[in-house]
């Protein structure tokens, strides 16, 4: 629970910052969005009017908005197929919207209206994706409940936080590690919010975190929602259960397309690879349905099939 100091803090700075964010917003959507520069447009772009150039940092956002635009082109991104429908050009434009490093251009003029007003983008229930990516944090993907709380940290925009309003706010920050807090502390000023990371990935910028839990055992934050220590990629990584349903993974777990299950990533395990295949093991004690991860593609199956492809990734992850 929030202290009452907490709480009227919010409800101050959301008054004082709404009408800032609305001003803010309107001189944004005014910008040219497509900064991309088509002098370091890709080769491996194909024809057509959206492009990637080459200051891609191959982070993978893109790829989760529009999958059927975007592919993976060795270590960066590019358009493989010319959205050919409205949903496939509105999916592009939510990417170009979310790309960290303004690597995502257009050769025509877009109006960008619709883009904006869907970010934060549905994924079921309550659950969205924020879009809006941050540089600092490698361009991984945050997520809003909706009215409840945000999982990791998108960039602070105008449209998004005034988006986030009218989707009732957050009352908490659920960071997964240390590599994905990027603007942690604007959310926190505007919104009031509390913060919770595991303690053993507190740096010095984030060494204010209203909530700083500690040790393996599960902490229960709500009826609907527990901390799940998962140390592997860092020591103190987390993921957050929401409903029995919804898994937020941070950068431990997420599906791949090419093997056929669940997976995680061996060459970005910068802590303890042992480890992290121990905290797999213990994530077969937990149901869930999705898997919604900072980087790496998501993935929505029945509980059953999820704990068979969960087991089938601690085989692979033993195998390395």
């Amino acid at each position: 629970m929030l202290s009452a100091e907490c709480t009227e803090g919010r409800a101050g700075l959301s008054t004082q910052n709404s009408a800032l964010s609305t001003e803010i917003a309107a001189r944004v959507l005014r910008l040219p969005l497509n900064v991309a520069q088509l002098a370091l447009r890709l080769a491996s772009n194909v024809p057509g009017d959206f492009f990637v150039d080459s200051t891609c940092i191959d982070c993978d956002a893109c790829r989760v908005f529009a999958p059927t635009v975007f592919s993976d082109k060795g270590d960066q991104s590019a358009v493989f197929h010319q959205p050919e429908s409205d949903a496939e050009q509105l999916a592009a434009e939510k990417a170009l919207i979310s790309c960290p490093t303004a690597s995502i251009g257009t050769a025509a003029k877009h109006d960008m209206h619709a883009a904006v007003a869907g970010l934060p983008e549905l994924v079921a229930d309550d659950v969205y994706r924020c879009g809006y990516t941050s540089e600092d944090s490698f361009g991984a993907v945050a997520y809003l409940v909706e009215g409840k709380f945000l999982v990791d940290s998108p960039r602070f925009t105008a449209p998004l936080v005034r988006n986030i309003e009218r989707l009732g706010g957050a009352r908490r920050m659920l960071l997964t590690h240390q590599d994905d807090v990027a603007d942690h502390q604007k959310f926190r000023e505007h919104f009031g919010l509390e913060r919770v990371l595991h303690r053993d990935d507190v740096r010095s910028h984030t060494a204010k975190v209203e909530r700083q839990p500690s040790g393996l055992d599960p902490v229960r934050l709500d009826d609907n929602l527990l901390m799940i220590p998962t140390p592997g990629h860092t020591k103190g990584h987390v993921v957050y259960l929401y409903r029995d349903t919804f898994l937020f993974t941070g950068d431990h777990l997420a599906w791949s397309p090419g093997r056929g299950h669940l997976y995680a990533f061996r060459s970005a395990c910068w802590y303890s690879w042992p480890e992290q295949i121990k905290s797999m093991e213990r994530l077969l004690d937990y149901r869930f349905e999705w898997v919604l991860p900072g980087h790496g593609r998501p993935i929505n199956l029945p509980a059953d099939e999820m704990r068979v492809s969960l087991e089938r990734c601690v085989e692979w992850m033993k195998a390395r």
